[in-house]
């Protein structure tokens, strides 16, 4: 039994990871974009195109920005560990209650695995710091809802 909670873990990591990756590479094209946009309205009519040249200069510096944040976010997904069982909510845990199932990691939304939803959430969200500490039998509230917590790993 125990295994296949650590593949569930191991299979929600990963999928984090490539849906970050993902976000990654989409920043950095963005910026890419904008640069080379920047760098190839130079010349003639430079008064025209210098404000057309700034635009696409703060465009990039916003891509720049998601990129380091992106860059962040993956340095804490790296800190969870899919090997261990977590007996609490914390940071790594897989979580089922009664209304939807989390893992806590960071923030990317819904993720599908099997047919099974998970929400990934990170250690900062007000529903995280609402079950934080809790184990399995649990329950807590949230929105005015209740939640049971069915199972914590």
């Amino acid at each position: 039994m125990l295994t296949q909670e650590l593949e569930l873990k191991k299979r929600l990591l990963q999928e984090s990871n490539k849906l970050l990756n993902m976000q990654m590479k989409a920043a950095k094209d963005a910026m890419d974009v904008a640069q080379e946009s920047a760098n190839e309205h130079q010349g003639a009519m430079e008064d025209k195109f210098e404000s057309f040249r700034e635009a696409c200069q703060i465009q990039r510096d916003m891509f720049a920005k998601q990129l380091d944040e992106l860059i962040s976010t993956m340095g804490l997904l790296r800190r969870v560990n899919a090997t261990k069982v977590n007996t609490e909510v914390s940071l790594g845990a897989v979580v089922f209650t009664e209304l939807q199932n989390y893992f806590i990691g960071v923030s990317l939304g819904k993720i599908e695995i099997e047919g099974d939803e998970f929400f990934a959430i990170s250690g900062m969200s007000p529903i995280y710091k609402a079950m934080a500490g809790k184990s399995a039998g649990d329950s807590f509230v949230f929105r005015d809802k209740e939640y049971k917590i069915l199972q914590v790993y």
